[in-house]
C-alpha cells in the first residue's frame, strides 16, 4: 500500500465517521426533546442510542488508527515508491523537477525526502508524512503565489550591484596596490554576491539562495537592463559547475548561471546583456 491508496481507504472510513457524526447530531437533539417534554421512555431509548453510535464511533476512529500504525512509512520512502509518485506527479501537473533521491529541485524550491524521519523539506520547511500528490500540487500553487507576487526589478537591480560594488571593492583591497591601479572590472561568483546580500544565517533562512535564484529569473525576464547609475550587466557560466545556479527563464527553459559583472561607465562601450 502507498499513501495514495492509504488516503482512499482512509476516506471512505472518514465517510463512515462523517455519517456516525450527523446520527449523533440527531439523537443528541432527540435526547434534548425527550428531557423537555419529561418523555422518559424515550429519553432512555435515545441514550441508548447515543450510546450504541459512540461506540461505533470509537470503532470506526480505531479502524484509522490501525490503518495509520500499520502503514510502513519508511519502506515507502526508502524503496523508491514515494519518489516514482512525486515524480508522476511532477509530470502531470507541470513542474518543473531535476535530481535525483533523495534531492530534487523543483524551481524555486528544494525538496528533499528524509526516508528516516517519514519527512520531506522543502527548502527550510518541514512536511511530515505527506502525500506526493498533495506535496507536489502545494509547490504548484506557491509557486503560482510567488509569480503573482510584485517585483521591484529595477530596485532588485540595484540592489545587485551595491553588493557587486561591495564585494569588488574588499577583493581590490586583497589585490593590493599595484592591482588597484587595473579598472578592469570583475566578473564575481553570483554565490559570493548573494552571501553579502545575506550575509546571517538568520536572513539566509528567510531569503535562501532558491528565493536568489527565483528573483534572478525575474530579473531577467524583465526589461529592466541598467542600474540607476546606467551600468548595464551581464550574467555568465561558472568556470565550475558547481558555482552555477540553476533557474528557469520567462519560457520555462531551463538555464545555468554562475557569474555576474556590472560594466563601469567608462565600460559602456563593452556589450551588455543578460
Amino acid at each position: 500500500m502507498d499513501y495514495e491508496e492509504l488516503f482512499q481507504t482512509f476516506k471512505l472510513k472518514e465517510k463512515d465517521v462523517n455519517d456516525n457524526l450527523r446520527r449523533q447530531q440527531t439523537a443528541r437533539g432527540n435526547i434534548s426533546k425527550s428531557a423537555a417534554k419529561g418523555d422518559l421512555k424515550s429519553l432512555s431509548k435515545d441514550l441508548n442510542t447515543m450510546d450504541a453510535l459512540i461506540s461505533e464511533y470509537k470503532s470506526f476512529l480505531q479502524d484509522i488508527r490501525d490503518l495509520a500504525d500499520n502503514f510502513d512509512a519508511q519502506t515507502y520512502m526508502e524503496n523508491g515508491d514515494f519518489a516514482k509518485q512525486m515524480l508522476s506527479y511532477c509530470k502531470s501537473l507541470g513542474v518543473d523537477v531535476k535530481g535525483d533521491f533523495p534531492v530534487y529541485e523543483m524551481f524555486p524550491y528544494q525538496v528533499k525526502i528524509d526516508s528516516e524521519n517519514h519527512d520531506v523539506y522543502i527548502n527550510s520547511r518541514r512536511m511530515p508524512c505527506v502525500r506526493p500528490q498533495y506535496l507536489v500540487s502545494d509547490i504548484k500553487q506557491n509557486k503560482e503565489k510567488l509569480m503573482k507576487a510584485s517585483f521591484n526589478a529595477n530596485g532588485f537591480l540595484n540592489e545587485l550591484a551595491e553588493a557587486y560594488d561591495v564585494l569588488t571593492l574588499k577583493r581590490k583591497e586583497k589585490q593590493g596596490k599595484e592591482k588597484k591601479k587595473n579598472k578592469r572590472d570583475l566578473e564575481l561568483l553570483l554565490k559570493d554576491i548573494y552571501l553579502v546580500m545575506a550575509p546571517m544565517q538568520r536572513f539566509r533562512k528567510d531569503y535562501d539562495i532558491q528565493s536568489f535564484a527565483f528573483d534572478l529569473s525575474r530579473l531577467c525576464a524583465s526589461d529592466v537592463e541598467l542600474t540607476k547609475d546606467k551600468r548595464p550587466y551581464r550574467l555568465g557560466p561558472g568556470r565550475n559547475p558547481k558555482e552555477n545556479i540553476r533557474f528557469l527563464d520567462k519560457n520555462g527553459n531551463e538555464t545555468f548561471f554562475g557569474t555576474i559583472i556590472f560594466y563601469s561607465q567608462d565600460a559602456a562601450n563593452e556589450p551588455a546583456g543578460k
